[in-house]
């Protein structure tokens, strides 16, 4: 008879102490999902270019207003800590040096997609809804779009939205800031 394989979910201190410990290196592409370490997929050039203009794009319009985290952990839980490929954030006068920011530092999270977009569509976006983030945007490199999530309730979001390149996205947390699709998809 075949022994039940046990599942061990680990916290996000475990998950800090495996990288103290050097368990987890510096150069290991991984985040916490649900307690499990999870591989992130490799980057192409088309999913690193468009992170680098949405960078570009944040910091020309927005300027000070906001603090750009490029593929930093956000503190969601006991046993998540996702990284998402652009957090845009609330300036903090101690800044983010101690902590890692956390779903009320949020102005609005970015996944980019290709090869991902099936896993963020079905994890890390309900785990978003969960956190109460405001406002999500899922750039779809494949179908060249962007898709809009808003209003968290219950886990999921009420509300999305499929823009493509000729369209203007306003950021509801950031009133008077406007992007062009067209400068996010390339």
């Amino acid at each position: 008879m075949a022994m039940p394989l046990t599942h061990r979910r680990f916290t996000v201190d475990e998950y800090h102490r495996m990288a103290e410990t050097g368990i987890l290196g510096e150069n290991d592409r991984v985040e916490l999902l649900d307690g499990e370490i999870v591989e992130m997929t490799p980057i192409g050039p088309g999913h690193a270019g468009c992170v680098d203009d949405l960078v570009r794009l944040f910091y020309r319009v927005a300027g000070e207003a906001v603090i750009l985290g490029v593929q930093r952990p956000l503190a969601v839980g006991t046993h998540w800590e996702p990284q998402p490929d652009v957090a845009v954030l609330k300036p903090r006068p101690q800044g983010y040096r101690r902590v890692h920011p956390r779903p009320s530092d949020v102005v609005l999270l970015i996944e980019v997609a290709d090869s991902s977009l099936e896993f963020d569509r079905a994890v890390k976006l309900p785990l978003y809804a969960r956190a109460g983030i405001a406002e999500v945007w899922l750039v779809n490199l494949r179908a060249t779009q962007i898709e809009v999530y808003c209003a968290p309730r219950d886990g999921a979001y009420t509300d999305r939205r499929v823009l493509g390149r000729d369209a203007t996205l306003t950021v509801l947390g950031l009133p008077g800031i406007t992007l062009p699709a067209r400068d996010i998809l390339g």
